[in-house]
């Protein structure tokens, strides 16, 4: 947890606990939730947001037009 996450707890009358500012993530999934890859993920979706992007018909188009652009992934 970073500075000013806080979890809470509250207990009902019947002794249930519910936690309130915890999300579980599957260890498999936790590369995903580094600050690095949110930051890509919240400037990939105001790019989007913007208008950026574009659209393929394919796979086959989307991996043409990185290959035209000098963007595709080194093999």
């Amino acid at each position: 947890m970073s500075e000013g996450d806080e979890i809470e707890f509250a207990v009902d009358e019947r002794g249930n606990i519910t936690v309130r500012g915890y999300v579980s993530v599957p260890s498999d999934q936790a590369w995903f939730f580094t600050p690095d890859q949110l930051a890509g993920k919240r400037q990939a979706d105001e790019e989007i947001t913007a208008g950026g992007g574009a659209v393929h018909a394919s796979a086959k188009a989307m991996f043409s037009y990185l290959e035209r652009s000098g963007r595709a992934a080194d093999g």
